[in-house]
């Protein structure tokens, strides 16, 4: 599947480059001066100019090269395996635990590192800006 991928994508980047030079080379139809200012070539600027030459319909292969390996890359990068269920409702949550919190008529244990993991210190609350959020 990775060399499928490489080789879908280094096409991808060989037809994007050459249909950028065949663009580049192409003589436009407005591309004479007079055509901007109203010479006898801008009568046919958006009628029928004929039969496509040998660049024109080089740059139509290369932008369908282009667009299907766009499309190929893009079924790839999906192509994943699917969940059995189908749906990501049916599938059962996991819930956290609940944190554990201490009931206000609890007995503590003493000593100063119970203290200190019970209440937080006013550096801890100042450090963190708890204490600069402002409260209605």
């Amino acid at each position: 599947m990775n060399l499928v991928w490489n080789l879908v994508v280094a096409l991808q980047i060989i037809a994007a480059l050459v249909m950028i030079g065949l663009v580049l080379i192409q003589h436009g139809k407005g591309a004479d001066m007079g055509a901007s200012f109203g010479s006898g070539a801008s009568g046919s600027l958006f009628g029928a100019t004929g039969s496509a030459n040998f660049m024109s319909r080089s740059t139509a292969v290369c932008a369908a090269i282009f667009f299907a390996c766009t499309l190929a890359l893009a079924y790839f990068a999906n192509d994943r395996s699917r969940p059995a269920s189908g749906s990501v409702l049916d599938q059962p949550t996991v819930s956290a635990p609940a944190a554990s919190v201490p009931l206000a008529g609890a007995s503590q244990a003493t000593g100063a590192a119970s203290a200190a993991a019970a209440a937080p210190s006013a550096a801890a609350v100042t450090a963190s800006g708890a204490g600069a959020v402002p409260t209605k």
